[in-house]
């Protein structure tokens, strides 16, 4: 099998695995809107932007370190046991860690409850110690049992969340002196206590699920590797800090610049521009590994070249798709009329994870020639764009200025790596056409969404002019698409 036929198989099977758990969580928002009020959806998402900083912290960027170290050493077995121990130790320290002090960090983080934040740092240790059995199989190519895990792993969530939401409050009304046998008082009221449970959970059976593999790794560590390592994933890990400010600052800022149900109905609507992100990360899943494994072929600059501008054309055509059908999507995922004003920030969120899907795949030049320090460097000015741009936006636009935030850090992000990597890895991006494209897809979303906002008929016109404008663009190249497939 050609390498790009192989790229494209390992996208389909990884972006299986990354979309369809991501499917199931976008099919949870339904029952959040329906059940949480607007204060509480903010609350429950900030709980899990806490969760995202944690994770990065705790994982110490060693899943690309692994990717890396783990296709170039001798050793391998070495790198696995290696890496892998130096995660236990840290998702298992800060885990008693928060456990003991949990009473005196949870209400400045906003929770009067202890055990919300005890849950917290159990909850992202489990999901740090399958951190390197996931990348083992991943790099070992067993897309099949990664892709069950993952489906799995959401699917336990997806069924638990919503009995504690929906179900149990019904069966609590018709059977209170049962459920006061176990304990469970009456009236039941389901609440964000009963998500992030939820999710405790499902990480704990995921855990289970990876043991066979874990039970196979050598706890062991190298100081010498793990220093190099170390050296490798410690701006990956920085940069990975910054960009979990880029993606979540925005739900803090705008709940302390506004109010709780500012920010609820700023992040359920932001849900809807996941469409995007599943797209991107189905992408990334695939891209990495093969972007290192090709690294040494002598076309390697050319096959990036071709995969950004695919990329970037599937990503228009998922945009000018989502934004203009966007109000049927709203009435499927939005189950409340209190959160349908936020879908105004929806085409904007869309337009900006598409940069970060074309920031990601630009970052392929610092991971491959070893300067990792520029990601890190790109991404906290990323974070302290997106911080400024906030502060600035926020008044004087409401929720809609943390939808212009997102999008001018990503593109600004976009461009600066775009500017390094010419000089360190220079590859032959077809800019002018990848410029083109995003223009005209934001034109066409424009149309769309203030000109002819649910008329279908021109919400199809417009697909069916991007996919013309594709053809028209491509159509000297189209004779040489199965030799693209193929790999030459």
């Amino acid at each position: 099998m050609s390498s790009l036929k192989s790229f494209f198989k390992d996208t389909v099977i990884y972006g299986i695995a990354a979309v369809l758990p991501r499917v199931i969580s976008i099919a949870i928002v339904p029952v959040l809107t329906a059940v949480l009020a607007k204060d509480e959806f903010s609350d429950q998402t900030t709980w899990y932007v806490y969760a995202a900083f944690i994770n990065v912290l705790l994982t110490l960027g060693m899943e690309t370190a692994f990717f890396r170290f783990y296709t170039t050493e001798k050793n391998k077995e070495n790198v696995l046991s290696s890496s892998f121990s130096l995660l236990i130790f840290s998702s298992l320290s800060f885990a008693l860690i928060g456990t003991l002090l949990s009473k005196y960090f949870s209400p400045s983080l906003g929770f009067s409850d202890p055990l919300f934040i005890q849950i917290l740092v159990w909850t992202t240790a489990l999901d740090t110690l399958v951190v390197i059995p996931f990348a083992l199989l991943r790099v070992s190519n067993r897309p099949i049992k990664f892709m069950v895990i993952k489906l799995l792993n959401v699917l336990i969530y997806f069924l638990l969340t919503s009995f504690f939401l929906l179900l149990l409050p019904k069966y609590a009304f018709s059977n209170s002196e049962l459920l006061h046998n176990f304990g469970i008082s009456i009236p039941y009221k389901p609440s964000v206590f009963h998500i992030i449970i939820s999710n405790l959970f499902a990480s704990f059976i995921t855990l289970l699920l990876l043991a066979p593999e874990i039970f196979k790794i050598k706890w062991s560590l190298d100081k010498e590797l793990i220093h190099r390592m170390l050296r490798y994933s410690m701006p990956i890990m920085i940069g990975g800090i910054a960009y979990a400010i880029n993606e979540n600052i925005d739900k803090l800022i705008i709940q302390k610049l506004m109010d709780k149900e500012s920010n609820g109905v700023y992040a359920a609507c932001y849900k809807l521009g996941v469409f995007m992100t599943l797209y991107i990360t189905a992408f990334r899943m695939g891209a990495e590994p093969f972007f290192f494994n090709q690294a040494a072929s002598a076309d390697a600059k050319q096959k990036y070249s071709k995969i950004m501008t695919w990329f970037v054309i599937l990503g228009c055509l998922f945009m000018v798709f989502v934004v203009g059908f966007l109000d049927i999507f709203a009435s499927l995922f939005i189950r409340k009329d209190e959160y349908l004003p936020g879908l105004v920030i929806v085409p904007v969120i869309l337009l900006a994870n598409l940069f970060s899907g074309i920031y990601n795949n630009l970052a392929i030049w610092y991971k491959l020639t070893d300067k990792t320090k520029f990601g890190m460097y790109i991404s906290i000015l990323g974070a302290l764009l997106t911080v400024v741009f906030l502060l600035i936006f926020v008044p004087m636009f409401g929720i809609m200025g943390g939808a212009w935030a997102t999008l001018l850090t990503y593109v600004s992000m976009a461009s600066l790596s775009y500017y390094l990597g010419r000089k360190y890895y220079p590859v032959d991006y077809e800019i002018n056409k990848l410029v083109f494209y995003i223009v005209i897809s934001a034109g066409l979303c424009c149309v769309s969404f203030v000109l002819f906002r649910e008329n279908y008929y021109v919400s199809i016109a417009n697909v069916i002019i991007l996919l013309s404008a594709v053809f028209f663009m491509e159509i000297g190249r189209m004779s040489n698409i199965k030799t693209f497939l193929k790999g030459k």
